[in-house]
């Protein structure tokens, strides 16, 4: 049974090996791992694992352009099966591009439901924060995660071409 865990130095080398499956430099939505970040080494890793944490601290200036948002990682058996995070509010380009939530599931892991279930958790964590309506997004041609975001009761407001590429943008009411 997956769990979803905030984000742990404890899991450094599950960690890297669902990296290491997606690949170095491939971009893991939800993650809040930019192409630059050093997370091989264990210091490294712990100051990743704590500017992650942080982020969710309202209470915490955040940087320029940037917004507070909480990460997990999906943990199954020990192993990170997958990462998502939730913005706790949009910005110009999130609300454009990016959305509130943002998720992916390792390629081993996937079509198991995972990334539905994890939405879900996050939806309900959403609601606890007092966000009203949720905006997840996804590449156009991501058919398994279109049909995820509508499980969750996402509706269909566009698709447009985004900084991100063509992307579909659902709304979901939590109100």
């Amino acid at each position: 049974m997956a769990e979803l865990v905030v984000p742990d130095v404890l899991l450094h080398r599950a960690w890297l090996d669902a990296r290491d499956e997606w690949g170095h430099g491939v971009v893991q939505s939800g993650s809040g791992l930019h192409h630059a970040t050093d997370v091989d080494t264990p210091e490294a890793f712990a100051a990743w694992v704590d500017r992650l944490v942080t982020s969710s601290d309202e209470s915490v200036p955040i940087g320029e352009g940037l917004v507070h948002a909480s990460y997990w990682w999906m943990v199954e058996d020990g192993a990170v099966v997958g990462s998502i995070s939730l913005r706790h509010r949009l910005n110009e380009f999130l609300l454009h591009a990016g959305g509130h939530i943002g998720y992916s599931v390792r390629p081993s892991a996937r079509g198991r439901g995972l990334a539905g279930w994890a939405v879900a958790q996050v939806l309900a964590y959403a609601r606890e924060k007092g966000i009203e309506r949720v905006l997840i997004t996804c590449d156009d041609t991501n058919t398994a995660s279109a049909r995820t975001i509508e499980r969750n009761g996402g509706v269909l407001e566009d698709v447009r071409d985004t900084e991100l590429g063509r992307t579909r943008r659902y709304w979901i009411e939590l109100g």
